[in-house]
């Protein structure tokens, strides 16, 4: 069983990870560069959840 994110907890944990899961993630780096919310996934099945990562690969 999954649990929820609490948002009251806020901490640097997972700031810099993209999940899939979270449709407001998936908007968030699926609006920035112009790519569709499928293509979010398909970049973090390719490359990881790193950020930094999927936004440098988002913008390529």
């Amino acid at each position: 069983m999954k649990m929820a994110d609490d948002k009251r907890k806020r901490d640097s944990r997972d700031r810099n990870r993209v999940s899939v899961e979270e449709d407001y993630e998936v908007r968030y780096l699926s609006g920035s560069p112009g790519i569709t919310a499928q293509q979010v996934r398909d970049l973090v099945e390719q490359h990881g959840n790193d950020a930094e990562t999927l936004e440098r690969e988002a913008k390529n």
